[in-house]
């Protein structure tokens, strides 16, 4: 590697001033980095982070404790230009998931930090807290946004709500001690990748809070802040290769990250009770977010579960692969300029060419081994904001959406858990049992397959389902697809 830009971590302050939740990857690269680097340009100390992880397993919060919370990110400009950025700012971790290691009934117990998490969120220091817990992490209905209150983990928090599982659970709890000390509440800050999501946050928060106390959910939809943000940086899963490339510099880290260099982050400008000054470090403050949000949601998000659905079933492992692919990076260029930018209300001098031609850009990276499956994961959350509102306004203005439905047909397929050569991988989505199940049913008559998964309205807007030709259009490719791969498919919508 030719260059290499070493950045330490400034010294911890031992002052919390943020909650996230949600102690992934993305956070470690992301939210993190940006305050990190807050942190060693303002010398301000009060916004230490308290991260929790509430699902997945307890190894990386012991990990994190056993190194001091410290971790390094790897930023890729290309794989010979890398900065390589100790990260601090995190001082504390907890873990509030299912610990299986802890034994005894043989499922493990819940909540091992749970108490602790709880006394951060009612401390008085706590201004801010920040979300990265995924499309499903927020248990709302795709389609309508309403909390599915019938799922287990949501029936128990409105069962045992000072026990909550659930990050809406947490949110809860936690501004219902603060009331009740007389504390004021905390901001909620979203950053996961959903249209609104502020306004979502605070829909599953309150609608929560109303099966507890009807005066509580009052309080947080009048008292609480929820503003938007829009988040943007490629972080794949670790993999050897990445390990092994960081062992050669010197770093043994089975905590770090690795990233593109690009990141950006916007925030609607609503904290009452304050916020780090970060525009310093690149953070956009904004009155209204929703235009980043939906830019980012169906041109470069979109194109991803393009390439995710089409590409993998065919054997293509990541997105640099995919992307080398001439068709598929031409498929990219024409959903993004003919049916996603069409689609978009974006303020005066956006340049939406320039912005599609950086993704492909982006997305070329070969220093970033971003795997197809990781990014097809959680679809029946991630497609209505990616895809299927916008081809529904496509066809309100009376164009057609073929990529999408091309894209639907891929989806559709890769929900069937085999690619080409009949191996088998998981499909990993919250609904992976209701389409095995349609499979199941309809795996001989792509008509009615088709027809089933169009009929999921929780997903796909009714209105899309129903627009003129849509349903023939997917049900073509489906069997273009099936029939005959992905070349033939691609070669299709080229003459269509």
């Amino acid at each position: 590697m030719s260059e290499v830009q070493r950045v330490p971590a400034a010294p911890a302050s031992g002052r919390i001033g943020i909650v996230h939740l949600g102690l992934g990857a993305f956070h470690r690269a992301h939210q993190a980095v940006y305050l990190e680097r807050y942190r060693q340009h303002s010398g301000d100390s009060v916004w230490g982070v308290s991260a929790a992880n509430l699902r997945g397993g307890v190894a990386l919060v012991d990990a994190l404790r056993e190194a001091g919370h410290r971790y390094h990110v790897a930023e890729y400009r290309d794989r010979e230009h890398l900065t390589l950025r100790e990260i601090g700012v995190i001082e504390e971790t907890h873990f509030t998931g299912q610990d299986k290691s802890a034994g005894g009934d043989g499922e493990g117990r819940w909540g091992r930090d749970r108490e602790a998490l709880l006394a951060r969120l009612t401390s008085g220091d706590v201004r801010l807290v920040t979300l990265t817990v995924t499309e499903k992490g927020y248990f709302l209905n795709p389609a309508t946004g309403s909390l599915l209150s019938e799922d287990p983990m949501i029936a128990a928090d409105i069962a045992t709500p000072q026990a909550p599982c659930t990050a809406p659970g947490l949110l809860v709890e936690a501004l219902a001690r603060r009331r009740a000390l007389g504390l004021a509440p905390f901001t909620v800050l979203s950053c996961d990748n959903m249209p609104n999501n502020g306004k979502r946050t605070r829909a599953a928060v309150v609608q929560l809070a109303m099966h507890r106390d009807a005066s509580l959910a009052d309080w947080i939809a009048r008292a609480v802040a929820f503003p938007c943000s829009m988040v943007d940086r490629i972080v794949p899963a670790m993999t050897e290769a990445d390990f092994a490339r960081l062992a050669e510099l010197d770093v043994d880290d089975p905590n770090a990250v690795v990233c593109e260099t690009f990141a950006q982050w916007v925030v609607e400008d609503n904290f009452p009770q304050g916020r780090p000054d970060w525009e310093a470090v690149g953070v956009e403050t904004v009155a209204d977010v929703a235009p980043f949000e939906t830019m980012k949601l169906r041109l470069l998000n979109g194109s991803h579960s393009l390439l995710a659905y089409l590409g993998a079933p065919e054997g293509i492992a990541t997105v640099v692969d995919a992307v080398r692919h001439p068709d598929l990076r031409a498929l990219l260029h024409r959903y993004m300029l003919e049916e996603a930018a069409p689609t978009l209300a974006m303020p005066e001098g956006t340049d939406l060419a320039a912005y599609a031609e950086s993704l492909l850009s982006r997305f070329a990276n070969d220093s970033l081994q971003h795997r197809l499956h990781q990014i097809a994961m959680d679809g029946s959350q991630k497609l209505p904001q990616r895809w299927f509102e916008g081809a529904r306004h496509c066809y309100r203005l009376g164009e057609a959406a073929p990529c999408v439905a091309l894209g639907t047909a891929a989806w559709i397929r890769y929900t069937a858990g085999r690619d080409r050569q009949g191996q088998a991988y998981t499909v990993d989505d919250p609904l992976a049992w209701r389409f095995a199940e349609l499979h199941e049913r309809h795996g001989g008559d792509v008509p009615a397959l088709v027809a089933a998964f169009l009929g999921m309205d929780d997903i796909v807007p009714p209105a899309l389902a129903a627009a003129p030709g849509f349903a023939d259009a997917v049900t073509a490719a489906y069997r273009t697809l099936a029939d005959q791969g992905l070349d033939a498919a691609l070669a299709a919508l080229v003459r269509a």
